[in-house]
């Protein structure tokens, strides 16, 4: 069955504590992984938490990639959503795990907007 996009979730584990913790660097390697997986950038939002830690989102024309960090485990929870063929989640996950220098990546992918062929007719038929 065809789908609309791909979603992977990673677990991100044995960072580098300061990378995590550095709102302009986590920006910077969020938006460049979009760009490495071959996405269109939109817009960023990032917050800086206190004592530590990073949320953020880059949307790009092909959906998101979202982060949340916990830089006192050395962990980042992240999220690729990537619409169409163009772009390859896959890439930016590689590319962020490179980068925050982690020892271990867990990861799967989920087909999203897997739309069944009777409700597409019914919709056609609108």
């Amino acid at each position: 069955m065809k789908h609309l996009g791909r979603h992977v979730l990673a677990e991100i584990c044995g960072c580098d504590f300061d990378i995590l913790n550095d709102i302009e660097k986590v920006e910077e390697i969020m938006v460049n992984a979009a760009l490495e997986a071959g996405a269109e950038v939109r817009e960023c939002v990032f917050h800086k938490f206190s004592p530590q830690g990073v949320s953020g989102v880059v949307v790009i024309s092909e959906s998101h990639l979202a982060i949340h960090t916990w830089p006192e485990l050395g962990y980042a929870a992240v999220d690729v959503f990537t619409c169409g063929d163009k772009v390859n989640p896959w890439d930016a996950c590689n590319y962020l795990s490179e980068r925050f220098s982690a020892k271990h990546m867990t990861a799967r992918e989920m087909k999203r907007g897997i739309i069944p062929e009777t409700y597409l007719k019914e919709v056609a038929n609108l």
